[in-house]
């Protein structure tokens, strides 16, 4: 993320949406959120119960609090999920995430790395990932350092290597507590 963007941060508490894309720019996940701050990963961004996520044909309303993380790098996007929630963790791998006009925006690549109760530590939507990277025609370089990025969250997610360990995730859905916010 440019130095412009961190300049440009809104203030912690604003609410306000990450919109994300596909790679033809067509409309993807718009989730309401909240800003919550930033620390040595990155900014965080917060999401209640009820708040609104959705895209095109598919609306989901979250039934636990949960905490976004958006690193420097801009490749991935680490969403906390506070229990009882069964999925613990679910990385979307991105492109172009950044700040844009106020509000964080990106692209999904489509893979995805999840903790879940049941089925352990995973990557996720690798049919998704083949298919569309022929119809989108992915670069071979996008290609390979994703795939490599995803299977180093894999790794680092099965070992709770901060900041995908609780306690990190924990400083942050206590933050977003106690903003109050419904």
């Amino acid at each position: 993320m440019t130095d412009d963007a961190v300049s440009a941060r809104p203030a912690p508490g604003t609410r306000l949406l990450f919109r994300w894309r596909k790679w033809d720019g067509g409309p993807h996940w718009v989730h309401e959120c909240v800003y919550l701050g930033r620390d040595r990963w990155g900014d965080w961004f917060g999401q209640l119960p009820g708040w609104d996520s959705s895209r095109p044909g598919r609306v989901f309303e979250p039934q636990h609090p949960n905490v976004t993380l958006l690193p420097p790098s801009g490749d991935f996007a680490y969403t906390h999920n506070a229990a009882p929630h069964r999925t613990r963790i679910y990385i979307d791998i991105a492109w172009d995430l950044r700040w844009q006009h106020g509000e964080p925006t990106g692209i999904d690549m489509d893979l995805d790395v999840v903790d879940h109760v049941d089925r352990g530590v995973y990557i996720d939507d690798q049919d998704e990932w083949d298919e569309h990277r022929v119809a989108y025609g992915y670069p071979l370089d996008v290609v390979v350092r994703l795939e490599a990025l995803a299977a180093d969250l894999e790794t680092r997610v099965l070992g709770r290597i901060p900041p995908f360990d609780d306690a990190t995730a924990e400083v942050w859905l206590t933050r977003l507590a106690e903003l109050g916010l419904q």
